[in-house]
């Protein structure tokens, strides 16, 4: 007596694989053809989409001030940024004579995408007899991944620009004792002074993005900083609140405040620095070190790549769960080139300590 088995339904979350042509088993290479049952509803994958795209938006703020650039689909995966040079200031003419002119061309900056993505497995038990709804709760946490994926990506791509501003080491009456020029120089003791982010060296970060001739947006110039840099700018002379402005209607997603021309965004995300991770930036008490991001219009890019934005994926049980339909997976895939600095005179990182530096931990 022969018997035979549908290979598809000994698969699992892990050997599943969504091909071009049906389900593909990716231990035994069986493929099974799609069937309608197996999607969700339009309105079901809707609801879901819609949950986990607002709940990422929620903790996006350093992709709010990149200059997009769309990916067309069936390109490849990298896009160029293309700059124009400047010209030199104009020479007194001589009467006759034709002056020389000046080249004129174009600078190129190019950045290439990569996938990022993670799924969990939800069973059918937990599934049914939970009192929460544990879809919507599992799209709800992946929104927050794929934002805090997005968010690392970019914050790490734009540490490695070279235009650093270390803030200057004081005493407790407030007076300058050194200007660092490398991490281990930042800070000291209590009894030496720290290098915090102080009014005195935001009007020193807007002072050089203004004799860079860097363009606001809207006006302004914009920072991303750490809730505990925020904490010590909070407790400065000066400091507006954003609830304060003349427009508080008009703010970008985590805004808090104002100072000497510059919004501040606070963002959990904002790199602590000093840690195993990143051993060379302790400062100078081997405590941790904070980057803040000050930006000016255009500084980098984010690549849009058309087809590869978030995407939520979900398999219901009965598409996924194997013979006796025990799981469903909840998932989420984009393409990204994390950022690609495109003016590095306008991204100014200035580097400081933090009255938590002793007590935070590297992220």
């Amino acid at each position: 007596m022969n018997f035979n088995f549908d290979l598809q339904y000994f698969a699992d979350a892990g050997t599943l694989v969504n091909a071009s042509t049906g389900f593909v088993n990716a231990g035994s290479g069986a493929v099974d053809s799609f069937t309608d049952s197996h999607t969700l509803s339009p309105e079901m994958k809707t609801f879901y989409d819609t949950e986990l795209l607002e709940n990422a938006r929620h903790e996006l703020f350093y992709a709010q001030f990149a200059k997009h650039q769309p990916l067309p689909a069936n390109h490849h995966g990298s896009v160029e940024w293309r700059k124009w040079n400047t010209f030199e200031r104009a020479a007194k003419l001589t009467e006759g004579v034709i002056p020389t002119g000046q080249k004129f061309g174009v600078t190129t900056v190019t950045g290439a995408v990569d996938q990022y993505g993670t799924y969990t497995a939800i069973t059918d038990k937990l599934e049914l007899r939970a009192y929460d709804d544990v879809i919507l709760g599992a799209t709800e946490e992946m929104g927050a991944s794929a934002a805090e994926t997005q968010e690392a990506l970019i914050r790490d791509a734009l540490l490695i620009n070279t235009n650093v501003l270390y803030c200057d080491n004081v005493d407790k009456d407030g007076n300058v004792k050194s200007t660092p020029t490398a991490p281990n120089e930042m800070g000291a003791s209590d009894t030496d002074g720290w290098a915090k982010l102080s009014p005195a060296m935001v009007n020193k970060a807007v002072t050089i993005m203004k004799k860079n001739r860097v363009p606001r947006i809207s006006g302004r110039y914009y920072a991303v900083i750490h809730p505990s840099v925020a904490h010590d700018l909070r407790e400065c002379e000066g400091w507006i609140e954003a609830h304060k402005y003349a427009s508080p209607e008009e703010l970008y997603n985590g805004e808090i405040g104002e100072l000497h021309g510059v919004r501040f965004i606070e963002n959990v995300f904002a790199p602590v620095l000093g840690g195993e991770k990143s051993e060379a930036y302790k400062n100078k008490a081997g405590t941790m070190s904070y980057a803040s991001y000050f930006f000016g219009k255009d500084s980098f890019g984010i690549i849009d790549p058309e087809g590869g934005a978030l995407e939520m994926i979900i398999h219901d049980k009965g598409e996924i769960g194997g013979p006796l339909n025990q799981f469903s997976t909840i998932g989420y895939k984009f393409e990204t080139n994390g950022a690609t600095i495109l003016y590095p005179e306008r991204l100014l990182r200035v580097m400081s300590t933090s009255s938590f530096s002793a007590s935070d931990k590297e992220n």
